[in-house]
C-alpha cells in the first residue's frame, strides 16, 4: 500500500505547462504562458521538494510539511487566477518529487503539451553549479516536438532577461 503523493494526475490534454519548482510564478512567466496558449488549456504545475538524497534512507522528515504544500497550492491557485483573468482555461497540480526536471517532463508527456513555459529559478552561480540547469534538463526529458520557454525572475518576481538555450540562441523572456 502506497501513500500518495501529491495531488492527483490530471490527464486531460493541455496547450501549455506552466512549471515551477516550487518558487511563486512570476507575472512574466504567467503572461508567456497565456500568450503561447492562444485561448487553449494551460496545465500549472508546482514542485514540492523532497529534501535528501535518493540513496539514503526513507525519512518522513525529508517529506514536504503540509505547510509546505499548502504554500504550492497557493502559488498555483494565484497562477490559475491570474490566466483566467487573461481569457486562458487553467488547471493546476502539486507534485511532490525529488527530481523536478524529471517530474515536469513527465507531466509534460502525460498532458501532451507543446509549450513548457518554465519559471526558473535565479540564484548565485555557485547554486547554479550544483543543481545544474533546470531548463535544459527538462528540455532533454521532455523529448521531440516539446519547446522550453525559460523566463529568470529575480527574486521579487520582475522578469530579469531571456536566458540561453544550450544552443546559444535566447529564449523568449
Amino acid at each position: 500500500m502506497r501513500r500518495r503523493r501529491g495531488d492527483p494526475q490530471p490527464t486531460t490534454p493541455a496547450r501549455v505547462l506552466l512549471a515551477s519548482p516550487g518558487a511563486p510564478l512570476s507575472a512574466g512567466a504567467v503572461r508567456r504562458a497565456a500568450e503561447l496558449a492562444g485561448g487553449g488549456l494551460v496545465a500549472v504545475l508546482s514542485i514540492a521538494r523532497i529534501h535528501g538524497s535518493a540513496f539514503g534512507m526513507p525519512n518522513p522528515g525529508l517529506m514536504p510539511t503540509s505547510e509546505e504544500r499548502e504554500e504550492q497550492r497557493g502559488n498555483v491557485a494565484v497562477a490559475v487566477k491570474e490566466l483566467l483573468r487573461k481569457g486562458a482555461r487553467a488547471d493546476g497540480q502539486v507534485a511532490v518529487a525529488r527530481g523536478p526536471a524529471r517530474t515536469i517532463a513527465r507531466v509534460a508527456r502525460i498532458r501532451g503539451v507543446r509549450h513548457v513555459v518554465l519559471d526558473a529559478p535565479t540564484g548565485s552561480r555557485l547554486r547554479q553549479l550544483v543543481e545544474g540547469d533546470l531548463a535544459a534538463a527538462v528540455r532533454r526529458r521532455a523529448g521531440p516536438g516539446v519547446q522550453v520557454h525559460s523566463i529568470a525572475a529575480a527574486a521579487d518576481g520582475t522578469p530579469r532577461r531571456p536566458t540561453r538555450t544550450a544552443r546559444g540562441g535566447a529564449d523568449d523572456g
